[in-house]
């Protein structure tokens, strides 16, 4: 029997010489590259390896850059699938940026081409090879968090001395050689919502105010020509403006305060008595809160601009929270945005895992408890298909000035501090204002049931979340953190891979009443298909 020949490999050689020098000798230093990978592809004949006609020669260029006429084209080739395997004399002479060279070993695994460094046994077509380029990798990560604590450093030590150090400049300054200075107009506006604070009942009482007074937030251009701001004030925004030290001229840089550079716009007295009524009415709230625990309130907005307010009803013994248009409260349903009523639990959920995982993403000192992530919010947009999230723009700002920080482009409209999260609204009862959901044959989940399994995944999902980037090591180190022994966080690691429509059945409390978190997890571990069928949950939703 004929053995079956190996499949035939298409062979591209790169070769770079960073100076022109000796480029116009008969025999160069390309040449000598070329030279030596063609004996490779020879030796490597019996496995299908063929040399394509075409060369791809950089002489005189420098390997820190990318834009190389060469090595655009053999990229471009990688791209329409006329490379299998790329050849170079050292890995230096396709680029010598870790961070470059990650993004070119991420383009040749999409389009399934391997890589070959003919001097150094590097060989992405072997185990060995690839085991070589996840070391590489990681010098690369290692490069780039380098220089983000860097920057974080540079930051911490220029507050310390008092600098101001970029970002949105606040209501009230304007730059000037690089340093803040007063604008007298926008001062005045400052001190007047400090003053009209002290006569509100509350915050978005103020917010009211402004907006009847035409008091908008400040314009920001943009470096592409347009602006940003000149809306009403939100909750958000406003709460931030009245706790922000800045105004005192001091700076507070994680509970240290020090004296700033710039000029000061407000005197103590006005500052700390209003401190003092935040500090009053942000416990009595959470009094109030106790036995609603509304954490979007005064934040979530439909999409015509409505502020959503906290609702409730109960179907045999189980209370359903949900957030409703003010308009459609008001009996204007005509003026309510296109989604005018969501579910109070699944909306949170969203909310609060991708703010976390993106506050995280830039600073792993971040806060995970739900009120300190929901202060870091300003609005919150709910359309049909997207839930819009904008964050205060210090927030933003943070996260732009360390290099490395991915930035968020699910919509692309949407703005550098707003994160977007695709979803798919609820059909609603127009009658008894309740979500349609399979009506149960026996006994529903209750309350604390409900919650306790939702609370279980959540953390599940934020231990995976923290174990594939990297912010911990191990289930050990996770169940040190947790102050729990490791075989429990092992047992309810699967959660994070519960079936989505299982999760909708549990928050809806329609899953099956008798389920446990044992049993959830157990079951996790399965394609989402017998999840369904182990846990006898219907997957039609």
């Amino acid at each position: 029997m004929t053995p079956q020949s190996p499949k035939r490999q298409r062979c591209a050689i790169y070769t770079r010489k960073s100076t022109e020098h000796n480029l116009d000798l008969e025999f160069n230093s390309l040449d000598a590259q070329r030279e030596a990978c063609e004996a490779y592809i020879k030796s490597q004949a019996h496995e299908g390896w063929r040399l394509i006609p075409d060369h791809f020669d950089d002489g005189g260029l420098s390997g820190a850059s990318l834009n190389r006429p060469s090595l655009q084209r053999l990229l471009d080739d990688v791209r329409d699938g006329k490379i299998d395997i790329i050849l170079v004399y050292k890995v230096d002479r396709l680029t010598r940026s870790l961070a470059d060279f990650a993004k070119l070993v991420e383009l040749f695994d999409q389009h399934g081409v391997s890589f070959v460094s003919i001097t150094q046994s590097f060989n992405t077509t072997s185990s060995m090879g690839r085991l070589t380029l996840n070391v590489l990798l990681s010098f690369a990560q290692f490069e780039r968090e380098v220089i983000g604590e860097r920057v974080r450093d540079k930051i911490a030590a220029s507050k310390r001395k008092g600098l101001w150090v970029g970002g949105p400049v606040p209501l009230g300054y304007a730059t000037e050689n690089k340093k803040l200075v007063v604008v007298p107009a926008e001062a005045k506006i400052v001190r007047l919502i400090f003053a009209l604070y002290l006569e509100a009942d509350s915050i978005a009482a103020l917010a009211e105010v402004l907006e009847r007074k035409g008091i908008r937030t400040k314009i920001r251009p943009l470096s592409n020509g347009e602006s940003r701001g000149g809306i009403p004030f939100g909750v958000g925004a406003l709460a931030h403006l009245l706790r922000n030290r800045f105004y005192t001229g001091e700076i507070d840089y994680r509970g240290e305060i020090h004296a700033g550079e710039h000029e000061a716009i407000l005197d103590h007295a006005l500052f700390d008595n209003v401190q003092e009524k935040l500090t009053k009415n942000t416990v009595d709230r959470a009094m109030r809160l106790k036995g609603s625990p509304a954490l979007l309130m005064g934040r979530i907005f439909d999409d015509i601009g409505n502020r959503m307010t906290p609702s409730h009803s109960n179907k045999r013994g189980v209370r359903y929270r949900y957030y409703v248009s003010h308009a459609l409260i008001q009996g204007r349903k005509r003026d309510a945005g296109s989604v005018n009523r969501v579910p109070a639990t699944e909306i949170e959920n969203l909310v609060l895992q991708a703010v976390r995982q993106n506050l995280s993403s830039c600073n792993p000192d971040a806060p995970s408890d739900q009120e300190a992530i929901i202060a870091h919010i300003e609005k919150i947009v709910v359309r049909r298909e997207v839930l819009e999230i904008k964050l205060l723009e210090t927030e933003s700002a943070l996260r732009n000035t360390i290099p490395g920080i991915r930035k968020t482009k699910d919509s692309p409209s949407a703005s550098s501090n707003t994160i977007s999260i695709p979803w798919t609204a609820k059909v609603f009862s127009a009658v008894k204002g309740i979500a349609y959901a399979p009506d149960p044959t026996g006994p529903t989940l209750t309350p604390d049931t409900r919650d306790a399994l939702l609370n279980a995944i959540a953390k599940a999902r934020q231990w995976v979340g923290d174990m594939t980037s990297g912010r911990v090591k191990s289930f050990a180190d996770i169940a040190t953190k947790e102050k729990k022994v490791e075989r429990h966080i092992r047992l309810l690691a699967p959660l994070a891979f519960v079936a989505p429509s299982i999760v909708q059945s549990i928050i809806e409390g329609t899953a099956p009443a008798n389920l446990t978190i044992t049993e959830l997890a157990k079951s996790s571990v399965h394609s989402w298909r017998q999840q369904h069928h182990l846990l006898k949950v219907s997957s039609k939703r």
